[in-house]
C-alpha cells in the first residue's frame, strides 16, 4: 500500500506549509460517512445551529465558564416554544386537503370543506415518514383549530415546507415563500390584523404548497415564546478559524481567557482501519489572555438529534460503562436497522457516543438539550457525582422545562432517560488556568451496528468487519492513541497542502482542503462476503443512490493519488454486479441501489456510453497508479465486454444521457463521444500491459481513427461544437484529461489548444459554463478543464474564479458542485463526494514527478 508520504516534495518552508484555507461555504466538524456527518454552515460557530449536510439540525453546542460567567463559542441558544396547536412532531392531526383547485374564498374562515378528502399530517414522501403520501404538484390544505384559552400576545407559524408555500390565518396571509425549509421547522411572527383575527372558538389555518422539484412536504401549527428561557449568555469573540485537511480550527476570546478548538476527523488515506474509525476528536486548549489566573470549566452538549432520522421519533440515552472511559450513549428505542434508504434520509439505528477519558475527572449528565445550559451555568454540571444539590436543582430544571425526570437518584442523578431531543453533556473542569496552556479532549463517536445491505447480506463497517471487535474497545483503543493520532493528521495536513500549493498555488490549495473531507465522508468503507474492499458512495443530495458510476469517475483523483486500494473499493462492487450475472447488459449499470441498500440498479435509466467509459478509464488509471496490471487483467472479461460496447456504439452516441444528467439527454454528445475514445485508448494501453499485443494494436489504431474523425465532425471554427452537427454550441471537453494524464497521445495537442483559448472568452464571474445551453457549471469539470492548460497563468484562470465562488457563494452548505456562474448560488448538489476530483491537479503533479524520477533511473 501507498505511503502517505510518496511523491510530496520537500523544500516548502514551515510558515507556507501551515497556511491553510480559512472561508468556505460551510465548516466540516464531524466527517466519516454520509449518516455521521456534521457542519457548521456560518462563518461564526456560534453563529447558529449546527446540522448534518442535508441541513437537519444536529446540534453541537459549547458554553465556557470563566470564573462564574458564561460564554457560548459554538452552536446557538435554542429558542424554547410552547405549542399552541401542535405540528405533527409533537402531536398528530390531520388536515382536509384537496388537489385540484378550489373555490376562490377557500382559505377563508368559514368555507365548507366537508367534501374535502382527509389526511394525517404531514404530507410527503412515505419513505421520510410522511403521514399523507403527496404526489401531485399543487396541494390545498385546511386546518380547522379550536381556541379555549386566552389567545398569547406573540404567535408564530411553525412550518416545515417544501417547496413553494402560501399560508394564511384566517382568511389573511401570513406567510409567501418560495423554496424549502430543509427539513427543519421556521418560525414566523404573525403580526397585524392576522394575529388580532385570532379568537376564542373556531380558527382556520389554510396553506396552499406547490412543489417545484425534488422532495415535498408540508405540516404546520401555532406556537408561542415559552416563558422558561435560558439565562443570557455572552457570545465568545472568534479571533480565528482554519480549515486543514483532516482538521478544522477555532479560536477565541473569552473575557480573559483565550480557547482554541480543533475538530479532528482523521481520515488517513494510508490507514483504512483508521479511516474506518466512527471516532472524531474535539480537542480544548486554554489559556490566560491577561496574565491573571481564572478558575475554567467547559460544556460540550452533543444532541440526540444525532441519532434520529426525525426530531420525532424516541430516544433512550444512558451511561455506559468503559473501564478507563466516562461514556454516554443514545439511540432510537426502536432501532430499525437499515430499513430506511434515500436522499434525504439520516440514520435512526446504532448509537451516538460521547466519550472522555477518566483521567481527565470529567463529569457528564444527560437531560434535554433547552435544559443543559441553564444546568451548567447553575453549577449543577455534577449530576452523576452524587451531588445532592445538583440533583435537586436538575429536577427543578427539568420539572419546569417540562422534561422527564425518570432516572433521578441519589447517587447518580439522570443516568437513563426516554424521551426526544436530549443533550449528552460533558464538563471539563480545567481548575485554575494561567498563561501555561491546558489541554483536555472529548471523544464524539457512532457505532450503526449494520452499515449497508449487499445484495441481500447485511455488512458491518470495515473497523469490525467480522464482528467480533467491540465499540467499546474501540473507544479505549482511540482513546489511547489520541497523541499519535493527532500528531499523524498534523503532519499530512501540513504534508497534503504543501504538496497542493506546489501543483497549483495557494488557491487551488484551498480548494483541495475544503474539499478533502467532503469526498472521504461521501462513502462507507466494508467488506464484501467474498473479501474484497468496498468503498461505497452515497450520490449526496441528488437522488441518494449508492455506488453510483458516474460519481466514482469524478472523485477518483483524490484516491488515485493517495491510496489505489481505495480506488479498486469504488470499482469492485459494480465489477461483482456484472461478473456475477445479475446484471446482464454489455455495459456497466449506473448504480447498485439506493443508499444504503446496494441490491441492484434503482436509477430508472441506464448511461451505456458513460458507464462504460467510466470503468475502463479509472480502472487504466488504477493500472497507472500501481505500476501494475494485475487488476485488469482479474476483471479483463468485463472490461472487454464493455470495450466491445464501446467500439460499436460509443463514437456517436445516440440520445442519452451522461453524468451531466441534470442538462437532459443529448444526441451525438461530443463530449461522450472522447469519453468513449478514451476509454477505448486506455483499453488499448492495458492490453498493451498484459502483452496482449494483437488486442492492443487493435483498439489503439481505433481509438487514433476515431480521434481524427471527431476532430473532423466536432470542428465549428475557433473550437468544438456541443454535439456533432450543432453548430454555434460550445461545452467543456473535460474528458480529455484523461488522454493527458494516461499518455495515450490520441488528440493532438492543438485540440487543447484551440478549446482553451475559446474557454478563455467564455468565463462569467464564478468560473466557465459547463455548455453553451446554461449560464451554469460543474466546478469538479472546471478542474479537470483546467488541467489541458500548457502554463500557470492559463491554469490559474480557471481556478480564481471557482476559488472565488468557493468564499464568495451565498449558498451555506458543503460546496457544491453545481453552481451558477454569474452569482454563485448553488444549483440542488451539496456534500457530494465528486469534489474528490479537485485534486485532479494534484494527481498530475504526482504522476508527472514519477515519470521523471523512473526516467532518471533509467538514465
Amino acid at each position: 500500500m501507498p505511503q502517505i508520504l510518496t511523491g510530496i516534495v520537500v523544500g516548502f518552508t514551515l510558515l507556507s506549509a501551515q497556511a491553510q484555507q480559512s472561508k468556505a461555504p460551510s465548516y466540516p466538524l464531524i466527517t466519516h460517512d454520509p449518516y455521521f456527518s456534521i457542519w457548521s454552515n456560518t462563518d461564526q460557530l456560534n453563529q447558529s445551529a449546527t446540522t448534518h449536510w442535508t441541513g437537519a439540525e444536529q446540534a453541537l453546542n459549547g458554553l465556557i465558564q470563566v470564573d462564574g460567567k458564561t460564554y457560548r463559542f459554538m452552536g446557538h441558544s435554542e429558542k424554547v416554544y410552547q405549542s399552541i396547536l401542535p405540528a405533527a412532531d409533537e402531536k398528530a392531526y390531520r388536515f382536509s386537503f384537496t388537489e385540484t383547485a378550489p373555490k376562490k374564498e377557500w382559505n377563508e374562515l368559514n368555507f365548507d370543506a366537508s367534501a374535502w378528502k382527509s389526511g394525517a399530517a404531514p404530507f410527503g414522501d412515505l419513505w421520510a415518514q410522511a403521514g399523507t403520501e403527496w404526489k401531485s404538484s399543487k396541494l390545498w390544505a385546511i386546518r380547522s383549530f379550536q381556541l379555549n384559552d386566552r389567545i398569547p400576545e406573540v404567535v408564530y407559524l411553525k412550518i416545515n415546507h417544501d417547496d413553494q408555500v402560501e399560508v394564511y390565518l384566517n382568511g389573511l396571509q401570513i406567510l409567501s415563500k418560495k423554496g424549502f425549509t430543509a427539513g427543519k421547522y421556521l418560525y414566523v411572527p404573525i403580526k397585524g390584523a392576522a394575529l388580532k383575527s385570532l379568537k376564542k372558538g373556531n380558527n382556520v389555518l389554510a396553506i396552499y404548497i406547490q412543489n417545484t422539484g425534488g422532495g415535498q412536504w408540508l405540516d404546520a401549527g401555532l406556537v408561542t415564546d415559552d416563558p422558561v428561557n435560558n439565562k443570557k449568555i455572552i457570545l465568545a469573540e472568534q479571533t480565528n478559524r482554519m480549515i486543514k485537511a483532516t482538521q478544522t480550527t477555532y479560536s477565541f476570546k473569552c473575557g480573559g481567557i483565550d480557547l482554541t478548538l480543533d475538530f479532528t476527523s482523521p481520515l488517513l488515506m494510508n490507514d483504512l482501519e483508521l479511516i474506518s474509525r466512527p471516532v472524531s476528536y474535539l480537542t480544548y486548549r486554554v489559556k490566560s489572555n491577561d496574565r491573571k489566573k481564572h478558575q475554567v470549566k467547559v460544556l460540550f452538549s452533543a444532541s440526540t438529534d444525532i441519532a434520529v432520522n426525525t426530531s420525532t421519533q424516541e430516544i433512550e440515552a444512558e451511561q455506559v460503562n468503559v473501564p478507563g472511559l466516562s461514556v454516554l450513549k443514545a439511540g432510537t428505542t426502536a432501532q430499525p436497522v437499515l430499513q430506511k434508504s434515500g436522499d434525504n434520509v439520516r440514520i435512526d439505528w446504532g448509537y451516538v457516543h460521547v466519550a472522555v477519558p477518566q483521567s481527565q475527572k470529567s463529569s457528564q449528565f444527560i437531560a434535554k438539550g433547552t435544559a443543559s445550559p441553564a444546568l451548567f451555568q447553575s453549577g449543577s454540571n455534577g449530576l452523576n457525582t452524587g451531588k445532592a444539590s445538583g440533583i435537586n436543582q436538575a429536577k427543578e430544571l427539568n420539572q419546569a422545562t417540562g422534561n422527564q425526570t425518570a432516572g433521578l437518584n441519589k447517587t447518580q442523578g439522570i443516568n437513563n432517560v426516554k424521551g426526544t431531543k436530549y443533550a449528552l453533556n460533558t464538563v471539563l473542569d480545567f481548575g485554575q488556568v494561567g498563561q501555561a496552556t491546558k489541554q483536555q479532549f472529548v471523544m464524539l463517536a457512532y457505532e450503526d451496528l449494520e452499515s449497508v445491505q449487499y445484495f441481500g447480506k447485511n455488512l458491518k463497517a470495515w473497523w469490525t468487519n467480522d464482528g467480533t471487535r467491540t465499540f467499546n474497545s474501540l473507544l479505549q483503543q482511540s482513546a489511547e492513541e489520541y497523541p499519535q493520532i493527532i500528531e499523524k493528521c498534523n503532519a499530512f495536513d501540513r504534508q497534503m497542502y504543501a504538496a497542493a500549493v506546489q501543483s497549483g498555488g495557494e488557491k487551488y490549495a484551498g480548494l483541495c482542503v475544503i474539499a478533502y473531507r467532503q469526498a472521504i465522508s461521501a462513502h462507507k468503507l466494508v467488506k464484501s462476503p467474498k473479501g474484497e474492499l468496498l468503498f461505497m458512495s452515497k450520490e449526496n443530495y441528488s437522488n441518494g443512490s449508492i455506488y453510483t458510476v458516474d460519481i466514482t469517475y469524478p472523485s477518483a483523483p483524490l484516491f488515485l493519488a493517495y491510496n489505489p486500494e481505495l480506488v479498486k473499493g469504488l470499482l469492485n462492487g459494480m465489477f461483482e454486479y456484472s461478473e456475477s450475472g445479475r446484471w446482464k447488459k454489455p455495459y456497466p449499470a449506473h448504480d447498485l441501489g439506493t443508499y444504503p441498500l446496494a441490491n441492484g440498479q434503482t436509477y430508472g435509466e441506464d448511461m451505456p456510453v458513460e458507464e462504460s467509459g467510466n470503468m475502463i478509464i479509472i480502472t487504466a488509471a488504477t493500472v497507472k497508479a500501481e505500476g501494475n496490471p494485475a487488476y485488469a487483467r482479474k476483471h479483463w472479461s468485463a472490461l472487454s465486454t464493455w470495450a466491445g460496447y464501446l467500439s460499436k456504439e460509443g463514437f456517436d452516441p445516440g440520445n442519452q444521457l451522461c453524468t451531466d444528467d441534470f442538462a437532459g439527454h443529448l444526441n451525438r454528445n461530443a463530449n461522450l463521444s472522447v469519453k468513449a475514445i478514451v476509454a477505448l485508448g486506455a483499453y488499448g494501453w492495458m492490453a498493451q500491459e498484459l502483452g496482449e499485443t494483437d488486442t492492443a494494436a487493435k483498439y489503439t489504431n481505433m481509438a487514433k481513427e476515431m480521434a481524427k474523425k471527431w476532430m473532423e465532425l466536432a470542428d465549428d471554427g475557433d473550437h468544438y461544437s456541443l454535439a456533432f452537427g450543432q453548430k454555434g454550441t460550445w461545452s467543456q471537453k473535460y474528458n480529455l484529461v484523461w488522454d493527458k494524464l494516461l499518455n495515450l497521445e490520441l488528440f493532438t495537442k492543438t485540440v487543447y489548444e484551440k478549446e482553451l483559448k475559446y474557454y478563455l472568452g467564455k468565463q462569467n464571474k464564478y468560473g466557465l459554463p459547463l455548455d453553451s445551453r446554461k449560464s451554469y457549471t460543474k466546478s469538479d469539470w472546471v478542474l479537470w478543464t483546467s488541467v489541458l492548460t500548457s502554463n500557470r497563468s492559463d491554469f490559474e484562470a480557471f481556478i480564481d474564479p471557482i476559488y472565488l465562488y468557493a468564499i464568495e457563494t451565498p449558498s451555506r452548505s458543503p460546496i457544491s458542485d453545481w453552481h451558477e456562474t454569474k452569482d454563485a448560488v448553488r444549483q440542488n448538489f451539496t456534500a457530494r463526494s465528486v469534489v474528490g476530483g479537485y485534486f485532479i491537479k494534484l494527481l498530475e503533479s504526482k504522476w508527472s514527478r514519477s515519470k521523471e524520477g523512473n526516467s532518471n533511473t533509467k538514465k
